[in-house]
């Protein structure tokens, strides 16, 4: 994470976007009165939704929670999806 005053920013925008987007990198934009602003990208940002949504709901929570008990225990089955 990475800290910038607006100025900064300003003169930077396309740098920043770059780092935001390609590095994953979170910047948090400083401003007077600590009313900072985070920048994310919009890949996390929708990650961090999916994931709100996921643990709010005790159903999906409890489903997930349960596998990662049974594969820490040695049970389950690890399935690679990726070729």
């Amino acid at each position: 994470m990475r800290a910038i005053n607006y100025s900064c920013l300003r003169e930077n925008l396309k740098t920043y976007f770059d780092k935001i987007n390609d590095d994953s990198e979170t910047i948090v934009v400083t401003r007077k009165d600590n009313r900072n602003i985070v920048m994310i990208s919009e890949d996390e940002y929708n990650n961090m939704l999916e994931n709100r949504y996921i643990l709010e709901n005790k159903h999906n929570y409890d489903i997930l929670l349960n596998a990662k008990n049974e594969l820490e225990s040695g049970g389950g089955i690890y399935q690679n999806l990726k070729g």
